[in-house]
């Protein structure tokens, strides 16, 4: 059977009297035992440490993200709250503007708004919200282009409208009718094509509406004449004028002074030939006066 004593020499190296320790086969196993518990005491402790260190780290990372993503959701908020703003006041203008124009108001309602999500909610929160953004986005534009679109219907509406034939173009009084009557000359029945304004010799005689000069000249019938072209086939014609004031291929504005009152060609006395055409077809100027 072994020895249940251990002796363990101690030699020192300057010469003295070496030193005996005897330790008995249980305290031995006892002082491994507790060195192998200190061992792993200590493994633990390292180990939770580290554990430890890293959860905070991932915490820290975590509020980080967390304080972020509230400033996300803050600013996407402000954001689709501003752009609300925006579409509502688009959409007031807008449904004004088709009312007061009498243009089609059948355009698309509002996207809805969004409802009360909380700070807290996950990045799928976010993501919807930004959507809704983008949606509004699209919404904006759209309404922008309605815009864009009445702008030009009315800016083709005043367009028209300047060059419609619009007034009297001379102060005076009417002598001869749109329509048939008997020709001064032949006394036979004529087609008259325009109206016979009366006025004074020397007085203005002025365009019906805004346009180009397309004929200044002097014939056998008209006598001196001028013609205009208004676009949107719309043409007038001033003659018997004592003098023509424009030239042609010149920009004129309804209202303007484009010659003076004459008795020239064939005429009974001083007075305007107006014509109104429109596609190349005289109309009766009387409903535009």
């Amino acid at each position: 059977m072994g020895s249940k004593r251990f002796t363990l020499m101690i030699i020192p190296e300057s010469g003295q009297k070496v030193r005996r320790l005897v330790v008995s086969r249980a305290l031995l196993a006892c002082c491994i035992l507790m060195a192998g518990l200190g061992l792993a005491v200590l493994g633990y402790v390292v180990s939770d440490y580290s554990q430890l260190s890293a959860n905070q780290d991932a915490l820290m990372r975590l509020q980080v993200e967390n304080s972020q993503q509230r400033h996300d959701y803050q600013h996407l908020s402000m954001e689709f709250s501003r752009l609300r703003q925006e579409m509502v006041l688009l959409a007031e203008t807008d449904a004004s503007i088709r009312r007061m124009a009498d243009i089609d108001t059948s355009v698309d309602d509002l996207p809805p708004g969004i409802g009360g999500a909380s700070e807290t909610e996950d990045d799928a929160v976010l993501s919807d919200i930004q959507k809704q953004i983008n949606d509004m986005r699209v919404a904006i534009e759209l309404r922008r282009q309605s815009q864009e679109e009445i702008r030009s219907l009315l800016n083709d509406r005043q367009s028209l409208s300047g060059a419609t034939p619009h007034g009297w173009p001379v102060k005076g009084w009417i002598t001869s009718y749109f329509g048939v009557r008997k020709s001064p000359y032949t006394g036979q029945r004529k087609h008259h094509e325009g109206l016979d304004i009366a006025a004074n010799t020397g007085m203005p005689i002025f365009a019906t509406a805004d346009g180009v000069v397309a004929r200044v000249e002097t014939s056998p019938g008209y006598g001196k004449m001028v013609v205009l072209d208004h676009g949107y086939g719309y043409r007038t014609r001033y003659a018997h004028n004592s003098k023509n004031l424009v030239k042609r291929g010149q920009r004129v504005s309804r209202g303007d002074k484009i010659a003076e009152v004459g008795n020239t060609g064939r005429s009974t006395g001083p007075h305007v030939h107006y014509e109104v055409l429109l596609d190349g077809v005289p109309i009766d100027p009387r409903k535009s006066l």
